[in-house]
């Protein structure tokens, strides 16, 4: 649930960044968090805590998610330069 929660949290705070290393440092933790959140859901539809097909769902919003915020961040640190 924390981890969860905390992508969409900082997510908004990037929102508001008062730099573009705040806004890349912010998606960053977001991405992190994806990560930790995936992890749990496969841990919970490999113990047979919640049904496969549902985790399965969730693991691949997850992955999008993911590849969203790579490249939200491959973008900022591009126009750093």
């Amino acid at each position: 649930m924390k981890s969860g929660t905390s992508i969409g949290a900082n997510i908004q705070e990037a929102s508001e960044a008062q730099s573009r290393k705040d806004f890349i440092s912010k998606l960053s933790i977001s991405l992190k968090e994806v990560k930790e959140t995936e992890y749990w859901l496969r841990l919970m539809r490999d113990s047979n805590l919640a049904p496969t097909s549902v985790m399965n769902g969730h693991i691949d919003l997850c992955n999008e998610l993911k590849y969203l915020l790579i490249a939200s961040i491959k973008t900022a640190k591009n126009n750093e330069r």
